[in-house]
């Protein structure tokens, strides 16, 4: 059993990494960034990242939905998916990791990539968001999370829902078949967001960002396989099936803030015996290598500094919103953005909005200050 339990932690640990660092290749090739993808359109009305973004949303949520209606594993049991609908901690953990990643230039995920590209700016922007991503799991951030934000809930399971998925809500509206409701869903929503993408000549023809979007969906939907299928199996300790090797002791794919500061407390207490490599962090190293990879065979590694002191400052101060955020929301741009999107969660979808809306308003108090200067 012992040997079991190890090789199953062993393939998901592994697995994470590779995915990771294929995603990281990705993201580096194709210039993937969420807040680049609303500055494209705050500043200049291009379209062609976000596109991109949905495009991967859209393959995540075909590919997720299709392989857990084919049993290959249950995404009703990831933590975006509790049928506590933590509202109020969502919406303000999106705007915190908003207002946060404009400030920092980048998300968590995008300061990884960055990292891998010489950048010791985002060496010290992902420091800050892993000491505060860990202060609102376990410290000082996460006492006023859980008295003052996650109170402020609806707990669905009273209303007799399993989880708090779009499909569940049609399912419970219409009284569809759980089946039935899954596909009509992920249709719609699939379908909108492709037609939306594909609507533009433009990007029909940028291959490119065409095979980013879908490539970095379908590494999301890899992600669930690997800790959901392949790392699913009886725990020798409860005899009970379990998931291997996740931080969140259940079914897990890409997201980066939590894994940060999982990442950083095993480097502070490597001694400890009871913490081990885990999905997140190994995703974490991989994305950072990956991108260094690229960077090294395509000779665009650059090391890279803060440019000023003021410079330092916003990014220190966006690093710290970003780590308070990320974990308030259950995510990042990519945990929630497109990983809890691929679920269909009710709370994703709030988390999502709310990251939109701090950075763009971010974005254009800077486009206001600017202006005001000159």
């Amino acid at each position: 059993m012992a040997a079991t339990a190890s090789s199953l932690a062993t393939v998901v640990v592994w697995g994470g990494f590779v995915l990771a660092f294929a995603f990281g290749v990705v993201a580096a090739r194709t210039n993937f960034c969420t807040m680049g993808a609303l500055s494209d359109i705050v500043n200049m009305g291009h379209w062609g990242r976000m596109r991109m973004w949905l495009l991967a949303m859209a393959v995540a949520i075909v590919g997720a939905g299709a392989l857990a209606l084919g049993g290959q594993f249950d995404l009703s049991k990831s933590i975006v998916q509790r049928p506590v609908l933590s509202w109020l901690s969502l919406l303000a953990g999106g705007l915190s990791f908003g207002v946060g990643m404009t400030m920092a230039g980048g998300c968590a995920n995008k300061n990884l990539v960055r990292v891998g590209g010489g950048s010791v700016r985002s060496i010290v922007v992902l420091v800050f968001v892993a000491i505060a991503s860990y202060m609102t799991l376990k410290g000082l951030f996460g006492q006023w999370r859980a008295s003052w934000l996650d109170p402020v809930a609806i707990n669905l399971g009273d209303w007799g829902w399993k989880d708090q998925s779009l499909t569940t809500a049609l399912a419970r509206a219409t009284g569809l078949d759980a089946k039935t409701a899954a596909i009509g869903t992920m249709t719609v929503i699939a379908a909108g967001l492709l037609a939306f993408v594909f609507k533009d000549k433009r990007f029909r023809g940028n291959g490119v960002q065409i095979f980013g979007g879908v490539a970095l969906g379908a590494l999301v939907v890899a992600g669930w396989y690997v800790s959901g299928h392949l790392g699913y199996g009886e725990n020798p300790d409860t005899l009970e099936d379990s998931f291997f090797a996740t931080n969140s002791r259940t079914i897990e794919s890409f997201s980066f803030v939590g894994p940060l500061a999982y990442s950083l407390e095993l480097l502070l207490l490597w001694t400890d015996k009871s913490l081990h490599v885990t999905f997140g962090i190994a995703s974490v190293v991989g994305v950072a290598l990956g991108s260094a990879a690229y960077a090294l065979w395509s000779r665009s590694f650059r090391w890279e500094g803060f440019a000023s002191l003021s410079d330092l400052r916003n990014q220190l101060v966006g690093a710290l919103l970003m780590g308070f955020g990320g974990v308030t929301a259950l995510g990042c741009t990519i945990g929630q953005g497109v990983t809890g999107i691929s679920t269909l969660a009710l709370g994703s979808f709030i988390a999502l909005a709310g990251i939109v809306i701090g950075s763009v308003a971010m974005l254009k108090y800077t486009l206001w200050r600017e202006e005001q200067a000159a």
